[in-house]
């Protein structure tokens, strides 16, 4: 048995609650990538620059990224099981003012309260997919992410059948989704509390099976090189997020809604890629699969800027699968650093997460203001190379 296995009270994997928190990931990110979704139509329509859509990204992820870590560390210390259905209730909130906007001022509220629902969703749910692992905490990481992932590659898909015919106000009609969100979370609430009640799962224990080997320096060593993956990751993640679509329709003349379903393809092998890093991670170690996600995708980004559409597509694919393997990995690394801070660790990294990808969606598109959208792909293509850090962490796999 592994010692992160010894660690967790619970011996069996819940797939039904794993399945609900990912569900559940799904429709929250889903819905939230309706705003990135959106940009096309929101730039013509309020005649927006590069520079405001980037500050739309902006606020949405800056306001997740800030609250995230902080909201983690509390629940460490008292959990919230009926948070989750509440931090679905401001989305709900924030679709609805998303739908309604009649100016940028609006936009950007609706962003703000959007990204206040991802940062009560993330931490809670993280520790839910954590608790129903029976140990198989990379499996489990891995189908709570794949579901926020597919939902993120959804909205594009979704926006270009429906919001784009029907106009912004059509966004709106996913609240529908966020009420159905909120019922799943509810029954999620009840059997965390009903966990927590039996006394399983105890709040503030630190098993800790590497502070043996590792000193509190090198544990804060390990956790900012993986910050500076995760920088790497998301920097490159926010050019195509954000500004893939336009990237395509500059260079290739495509139309908007062929455009949205290129952003479809790479999105899916975001999520596909997840499905398979966290099990890669549980059987080879998490350090080896950090290792070919984030430096291995860099041939591939150096390349993407100098072919043609068909090998841009293909290219997009292959980058969004080796850069998504990585997360997870990242994600219990880390946790397996600090055990005892669940929340707080998960907080930390999904709201960094978040923060990168919005420091990365206002300066890019400053970036592309100023010079062109090619030339933002040209300079992304090197953030990968920062994969070599990877080198200086230490392997945390346990041998029998």
């Amino acid at each position: 048995m592994t010692t992160q296995s010894a660690a967790l009270p619970q011996q069996h994997t819940s797939y039904r609650v794993l399945g609900a928190i990912s569900v559940s990931h799904f429709l929250n990110d889903m819905m939230q990538s309706l705003i990135l979704a959106l940009y096309p139509l929101l730039k013509g329509g309020f005649n927006l620059s590069f520079a405001q859509i980037g500050m739309i990204t902006f606020t949405y992820q800056a306001t997740a990224s800030l609250l995230q870590p902080l909201i983690g560390l509390y629940t460490d210390r008292r959990p919230q099981p009926y948070s989750l259905a509440l931090g679905m209730c401001c989305t709900l909130v924030g679709l609805l003012l998303l739908g309604t906007a009649s100016n940028y001022a609006m936009l950007l509220v609706a962003a703000a309260v959007i990204g206040l629902g991802s940062s009560i969703f993330h931490p809670e749910s993280s520790r839910v997919a954590r608790m129903a692992s029976g140990g198989r905490v990379g499996l489990a990481q891995s189908l709570f992410q794949v579901g926020g992932n597919a939902g993120t590659a959804l909205g594009p898909l979704l926006t270009a059948l429906v919001v784009i015919p029907n106009g912004q106000g059509s966004v709106a009609w996913f609240a529908l989704l966020a009420l159905v969100a909120i019922a799943v979370l509810w029954r999620v609430g009840q059997w965390y509390a009903a966990q927590q009640a039996s006394g399983r799962f105890k709040t503030g224990q630190r098993h800790d099976p590497a502070q043996g080997a590792l000193s509190r320096r090198q544990v804060a060593g390990a956790i900012s090189v993986l910050l500076v993956l995760i920088f790497s990751k998301y920097f490159y993640m926010a050019s195509m997020s954000s500004y893939f679509t336009f990237y395509l329709m500059h260079k290739f003349g495509l139309s908007v809604q062929t455009a949205q379903v290129h952003l479809f393809i790479f999105l899916f092998a975001v999520a596909a890629g997840t499905v398979i890093g966290g099990p890669l991670g549980d059987r080879f170690g998490r350090k080896r699969i950090i290792w070919a996600s984030i430096l291995g995708v860099a041939p591939f980004t150096m390349v993407l800027p100098y072919v043609g559409l068909e090998l841009t597509t293909l290219l997009s694919f292959v980058i969004g699968a080796l850069l998504a393997s990585a997360f997870t990995s990242i994600v219990v690394y880390a946790q397996e650093l600090m055990p005892g801070r669940v929340g707080m660790v998960a907080g930390l990294f999904y709201g960094f997460a978040f923060g990168m990808g919005a420091v990365g969606a206002a300066v890019l598109g400053k970036l592309a203001d100023l010079t062109s959208i090619d030339f933002v792909y040209q300079v992304c293509a090197f953030l990968p190379l920062l994969g070599l850090l990877t080198a200086l962490l230490p392997d945390m796999r346990r041998r029998g």
